[in-house]
């Protein structure tokens, strides 16, 4: 098979670049034989190489990316694990309570794996922050949202914490928000300084090559051979990690479909700027899925704010260059409403982030030829479910169906999309009746 687009991606993510230079990369140049190749080394395609370097340590295990780490999709996010039910299409990320309480368990279990990872690999509260989240409502049906979340949550039997207008003022130092349902088990990270530090502590026992993208794959003599500028990978076993891309390797045509996201970060705020911003960090996830994520982040890079908002359709997984300067221009009047005596404030970094979806909400999943594995289309909660697509393909890999595997090819395919050029109508239709639903909370 020929590799038909190689990921490219908008504009300098600012998690990426307030953190100190990489080390330079290591390509791939030669020809490799291994146990277990993985392409795409964000957090499905890393948490899968540790899971395998746990199920067999003696393994050969060798990842691939196309970019530097930190670059792509997963130092693109807005930083928040969630343990929670985070479904986009709903009103309030909510659905029944019994398939819930199900994403509740499998979440778990993926922030888990990963604060285990975050505890072997030494990564610091500033990567990895198990300080909760808030969901802001500004607006009085966004206050019914909260008001219908927290009833859900309830229901749960989820802890949670309704916040009124004076403690969210006291949290952010903004009036805009007048109220908020605090949930504490979501983990705030540092997406890039996450992706960056558990791609240096696999290191030992994994053989990661950046800026090595794979062009081609071919099955020879029982083993899958894949091919990059310079060098092979010879492997028994292949996991594609690569979430939108698994179209561009020729699998899941039409049962998947992307979204462009889009976020900026100020410039490092003054003292001053930073007291006008409430507490020394916060993470706040709109109550309507279609408005503005906020997080505030203090560490490497000084004290930032981080606004996230607008998406658009992109089958072509590329967006235009002046279309990322709309987006900060937009981002640029969300931080103003927030902070009006802080509208002096640059926004020093703007991006363009991939997001995958299917139709039914369920993952690109299982195996798709002998000994090809796919852990992509994460739905909207990368950092959860791609770190728990990884391991449950690791798992897959390896010892089959285990329960974790099972629950995940227990959802099922990916439906098929409607045809053109009715897809596209309809996405883009779907998420413009959201953002004017949302107007008042953008």
């Amino acid at each position: 098979m020929k590799v038909s687009r190689l990921p490219v991606d908008t504009g300098s993510s600012g998690w990426n670049e307030i953190l100190p230079q990489a080390d330079p990369s290591v390509r791939l140049e030669a020809d490799l034989n291994s146990d277990f190749l993985i392409i795409g080394a964000g957090f499905a395609g890393l948490s899968a190489a540790r899971r395998l370097s746990q199920l067999k340590p003696d393994a050969r295990i060798v990842v691939l990316d196309a970019k530097r780490i930190g670059e792509g999709p997963a130092g693109r996010n807005s930083g928040f694990m969630i343990d929670l039910p985070h479904e986009l299409g709903s009103a309030n990320y909510s659905t029944t309570l019994e398939n819930d309480r199900r994403q509740i368990k499998l979440n778990r279990h993926a922030i888990e794996f990963a604060a285990d990872a975050a505890r072997e690999f030494q990564l610091d509260a500033e990567a990895f922050n198990p300080s909760g989240k808030i969901n802001g409502a500004a607006s009085r049906r966004a206050l019914e949202h909260n008001l219908t979340y927290a009833k859900h949550l309830e229901a749960l039997g989820e802890p949670h914490q309704l916040l009124g207008a004076h403690e969210m003022r006291k949290l952010t130092g903004s009036s805009f928000y007048k109220s908020g349902v605090k949930t504490p088990n979501t983990v705030l990270i540092q997406p890039a300084l996450y992706v960056r530090g558990f791609a240096k502590g696999l290191g030992n026992r994994v053989s990661i090559f950046e800026e090595s993208p794979v062009v081609g794959m071919s099955r020879q003599n029982g083993f899958w051979i894949a091919e990059t500028s310079k060098g092979t990978v010879r492997a028994q076993k292949v996991i594609l990690a690569t979430n939108g891309h698994i179209e561009s390797f020729g699998f899941f045509k039409r049962q998947v479909f992307h979204i462009i996201l889009y976020a900026s970060m100020t410039r490092a705020l003054t003292q001053q700027e930073a007291a006008a911003t409430g507490e020394p960090q916060w993470g706040i996830t709109p109550s309507d899925p279609s408005a503005t994520t906020m997080r505030k982040v203090s560490g490497t890079g000084g004290t930032r704010i981080v606004t996230r908002n607008q998406s658009t359709y992109a089958p072509d997984l590329e967006v235009p260059d002046h279309l990322l300067v709309e987006m900060g221009e937009r981002h640029k009047k969300s931080f103003a409403k927030r902070y009006p005596e802080l509208d002096h404030v640059d926004q020093e970094f703007c991006w363009a982030g991939r997001l995958c979806l299917s139709r039914n909400s369920v993952p690109a999943f299982g195996e798709l030829e002998e000994g090809l594995y796919s852990a992509c289309c994460q739905n909207g909660l990368g950092t959860t479910k791609g770190t728990l697509a990884g391991i449950a393909a690791a798992e897959l890999a390896t010892e089959g169906k285990t329960p974790l595997a099972a629950a995940l090819l227990e959802e099922g395919k990916p439906k098929k999309l409607p045809p053109a050029p009715l897809d596209s109508i309809g996405a883009k239709a779907f998420m413009r009746w959201g953002v004017f639903k949302a107007r008042e909370e953008l």
